[in-house]
């Protein structure tokens, strides 16, 4: 006996089987009853057994169709409920917006400021906030895995993004406390030249050039003492006097702790933080909104004032 009979057949065959009458069994199916007729009888041929007695007074159940009405009903019932699932899972996704980050927005609050902002609009909707390491500068913009990201310019492949900048910070430089550089309050960036210079992964494409500040350079290339992908690795880094690195002030206090200080330096660009999200999906509801609530949260005062 073949097994893969269609949810809709089982449909047919149990409303046929409580109306025990195919005329009215068509009506409550929107179907006619000659197209219901043709169905059950593919079903009879399918199974190998008559689920149905037609005589001239009528439609009676066979042992056979007894047999089946109950396991039918448990199958529709099981797909009722399984529907209803996948339903309940495609709204929820509907309402659930993954904001990716590799640096916390922390920022005087910031990271609050949006939510309460997004949330008032959007009550139904669930934030989930996605870790990523500093290997994938988009925060999780590039492979799918987040709706908008918290990021660093410049973006590799910007041209398939767009974004809002929620902070401009100066670039301080960290070292440790021990080296020449650090008695000093400020410090040109033409005496951090010939340092070596803790980089970022080489898939962080143009964001690891803007950290090593290769545009101030003149075409002279740096030196790299160690790749860093966290903040951890940053400060262990710095600790050991692999070297220096440039850090956006309001991140040096993720890594002035013991043993590293961050420095004022003269001839460098502010950083730029902003939120992101790829081009096609800035029509989603969520997104739109996402993005209003950062462009109205208040801007974060330069943490070096």
């Amino acid at each position: 006996m073949t097994m893969d009979v269609h949810v809709r057949d089982l449909r047919y065959f149990v409303t046929v089987a409580e109306e025990l009458h195919f005329t009215r069994a068509a009506e409550r199916l929107y179907v006619s009853q000659p197209a219901l007729s043709k169905q059950v009888r593919a079903l009879e041929r399918q199974l190998g057994v008559e689920l149905f007695r037609r005589d001239p007074h009528g439609v009676t159940l066979t042992g056979a169709g007894t047999a089946l009405l109950p396991h039918a009903r448990q199958v529709l019932d099981a797909w009722t409920e399984g529907s209803a699932a996948v339903e309940s899972a495609r709204a929820a996704a509907r309402s659930t917006l993954v904001v990716g980050m590799s640096t916390s927005p922390g920022r005087g609050g910031l990271l609050p400021a949006i939510r309460s902002r997004f949330t008032s609009a959007h009550p139904e909707a669930v934030i989930r906030l996605r870790q990523v390491s500093w290997e994938d500068p988009t925060a999780g913009l590039a492979d799918g895995e987040a709706d908008v990201a918290f990021v660093w310019l410049p973006l590799p492949d910007a041209e398939r993004y767009e974004w809002t900048v929620v902070a401009e910070e100066p670039r301080l430089v960290a070292l440790p406390d021990t080296h020449p550089l650090a008695v000093r309050t400020e410090v040109d960036f033409a005496d951090l030249a010939d340092e070596p210079f803790l980089a970022l992964p080489a898939t962080a494409g143009p964001l690891r050039d803007y950290w090593l500040a290769l545009d101030e350079r003149g075409g002279r290339p740096p030196r790299i003492g160690a790749e860093i992908a966290s903040t951890e690795e940053t400060y262990e880094a710095l600790v050991a006097g692999l070297g220096v690195c440039l850090v956006a002030a309001g991140n040096a206090p993720l890594i002035s702790l013991g043993g590293v200080v961050t420095r004022r330096v003269r001839g460098l660009s502010p950083s730029r933080y902003a939120l992101a999200w790829r081009k096609e999906d800035g029509g989603r509801p969520l997104v739109r909104a996402y993005a209003e609530a950062c462009r109205e949260a208040p801007r974060p005062a330069d943490p070096m004032t």
